[in-house]
């Protein structure tokens, strides 16, 4: 196999030196608790290597302020990281362009958080990490800022350009997708197109096979309109845009069912299982993970050629520097990522 040069080794050859999963970390929003969760989970134990992107005068002065012992390790912005060991976090530096104090948002610091990400997204394009594992971040403070902000799966697949992505959260045995992702709610209908809709079964579809492993994954798809529109009584999304494109998979061979109501599909999976569901709308079928999973969440987009999880909570301003926090949903998002960068693994 021949890989494109990367500082002057073919990319083949780079992943046959690195021979453990390696991870990029983004913090986050400096002023909530991503530099916290980043400090807390470099005490644990990872099969792989684990680098953060963050300020280290901000992960030092964190570090003193909750009363953690954790040893920081700056590497250089091409270096790879080494397998993570327990009590070291390995750190590329994003200098802070403005003074950070826990729990105030700064929107001078809202450029930063994005280069935290144009950095990972760098990193995992030039194969100095295999999948990149995102903090917290809050989306008002990019705005005040005067950066056009809607959330982490839609810039990631503007930066890599990726037409389409699907955000799934999993959790609580369950796997949600959804149809749209942040949008009002007002502006939910005219998003749920026929092209659309069918761009994101297939997704979901496809990476559920490759990703995890089912190659033919059983998926139930939520209605839009309250009792899946009560045969178009309710609305008529149903039967002028969801049944005709599951009528149209269907007939390829995909295992949809639906489209049900989405106040009792997920009672119905305890009979009826299905490996993931498809939600309209976001708070259509977040809640019912989030209170399936509390805390240990894990977001992930699929469709993007690089693997992305991340937690499923916020920046949770009030706790930054209190060490009241709790570290479970990212060290289920760095898990699973070190997972699937093992099963992907590129052969020389």
């Amino acid at each position: 196999m021949h890989g494109r040069t990367i500082r002057g080794r073919t990319q083949a050859a780079f992943f046959i030196l690195v021979t453990s999963p390696s991870i990029v970390l983004t913090t986050g929003e400096p002023a909530g608790i991503g530099p916290d969760l980043a400090l807390l989970i470099a005490l644990r134990e990872f099969p792989g290597a684990l680098v953060a992107l963050a300020d280290i005068d901000l992960l030092h002065a964190r570090a003193a302020r909750l009363g953690v012992s954790v040893k920081l390790r700056t590497l250089a912005a091409d270096q790879t990281p080494a397998v993570h060991r327990p009590g070291t976090l390995q750190v590329w530096h994003q200098a802070l362009p403005q003074p950070c104090r826990a729990g105030e948002l700064n929107p001078g610091n809202g450029p930063y958080v994005l280069q935290l990400l144009d950095r990972a997204i760098a990193a995992c394009q030039a194969g100095l990490v295999r999948a990149m594992v995102t903090g917290p971040v809050h989306k008002g403070v990019i705005n005040d800022a005067g950066i056009p902000f809607t959330g982490h799966t839609e810039y990631l697949a503007e930066k890599t350009g990726t037409r389409k992505v699907v955000m799934m959260l999993v959790g609580g045995g369950l796997r949600v997708a959804l149809a749209t992702t942040h949008l009002p709610l007002s502006e939910v209908s005219r998003a749920v197109t026929h092209d659309e809709l069918s761009a994101v079964i297939r997704i979901l579809h496809a990476e559920l096979g490759k990703t995890f492993g089912l190659p033919h994954p059983r998926i139930a798809v939520c209605g839009l309109n309250p009792h899946a529109g009560e045969s178009g009584h309710l609305g008529r999304e149903e039967i002028d845009v969801i049944e005709p494109v599951m009528h149209l998979l269907q007939a390829e061979g995909m295992d949809l069912t639906g489209p049900h109501p989405a106040d009792t599909l997920f009672a119905q999976l305890r009979k009826q299982p299905a490996d993931a569901v498809l939600a309209m709308y976001h708070d259509q079928g977040l809640p019912v993970l989030k209170y399936a999973s509390f805390g240990a969440g894990i977001n992930i987009t699929l469709g993007l050629p690089l693997i992305r999880t991340s937690v499923d909570h916020g920046t949770a301003l009030d706790l930054a520097g209190t060490g009241n926090v709790e570290t479970g949903s990212l060290v289920a998002a760095i898990s699973l990522a070190i997972e699937l960068a093992d099963s992907r693994k590129e052969k020389p």
